[in-house]
């Protein structure tokens, strides 16, 4: 049966009026500063549930819940939901949200009021999968530190303004690869499935969203370690169109002695950060760190 005043495409689910609602209620103004844009169409939810793949033997990460447009589209399916939000209105009122509008759901939903930066544990069941819309200013840094601090979740599903998506989906040699496709590439295959316009959000931002994939993986084998590897990342990264030896001069003491150790790792000095994988990388620390 569903909800007095839900249409009945949406069921449970969150429309237009309802977040309208839910934001007037709690005397919430969306903010920039916060990357705070809800999803009002409830087939946008359950087609960003349905690509995710998650079901009932899953316990989702999500970020940002907000108002629980997504919240609800993952319990709907059977779920376990660990939501972290970090504004404490939205925080406090999603077991609200949840208990009236899916009963039946509200003991498959925790919440963490928390900055996800700075989120080192979960309560409950260890992560399976992350689904989460990410606000458009932080969602790289969120994703990685997500991706190092639980190494239980294999597959997830996010969206992130289509700049973005671009970005962490890139391969080396394209106009985008850089340091958010590189690092992403250290723990997962990423691979962009879809376009969401900016009509389905309130407020409507100015963009397009796209969606990424994530199947995660095992590292390169290397002796470096994560830490070395995003460093040499990094450093090839400061200055587009410089050469590997150039760039990694202060790190290994010199332009010659830089050449020598990327050499050994089987890569050309001469080489840009941007036609190098993850693996060249990886090779690369080895050397320069040995």
């Amino acid at each position: 049966m569903t909800n007095p005043g839900v249409t009945s495409h949406e069921g449970a689910l969150l429309g237009a009026g309802a977040v309208r609602d839910l934001a007037a209620r709690l005397d919430l103004t969306p903010t920039k500063q916060r990357g705070q844009n809800f999803v009002i169409d409830a087939n946008t939810i359950r087609r960003i549930v349905s690509l995710s793949g998650v079901g009932a033997d899953d316990v989702v990460i999500e970020v940002g819940p907000g108002l629980g447009s997504l919240t609800l589209g993952l319990l709907e399916v059977g779920a376990q939901v660990t939501a972290i939000e970090i504004d404490d209105r939205l925080a406090r009122q999603l077991p609200d949200t949840i208990a009236t509008r899916m009963p039946g759901a509200s003991d498959r939903l925790r919440v963490v009021e928390s900055d996800a930066m700075l989120v080192r544990e979960l309560p409950g069941p260890a992560p399976t999968a992350l689904v989460a819309n990410l606000p458009y200013n932080v969602s790289v840094p969120v994703l990685l530190h997500l991706l190092a601090q639980f190494d239980s979740w294999r597959s997830g599903l996010v969206m992130v303004q289509l700049e973005v998506c671009d970005r962490l989906v890139a391969a080396p040699g394209s106009k985008v690869y850089g340091v958010p496709s590189a690092k992403l590439a250290w723990y997962a295959g990423a691979q962009r499935v879809g376009t969401v316009p900016p009509k389905v959000f309130w407020p409507v931002p100015n963009v397009d969203s796209g969606l990424v994939k994530l199947t995660l993986r095992e590292p390169p084998v290397t002796t470096a370690t994560r830490e070395q590897v995003f460093e040499v990342i990094d450093l090839a990264f400061a200055q587009r169109r410089k050469m590997l030896r150039a760039a990694l001069s202060g790190l290994c003491g010199g332009s010659q002695a830089a050449s020598e150790r990327i050499a050994a790792a089987g890569v050309d000095p001469q080489a840009r950060g941007e036609t190098l994988d993850v693996g060249q990388f990886a090779k690369i620390a080895e050397a320069v760190f040995a």
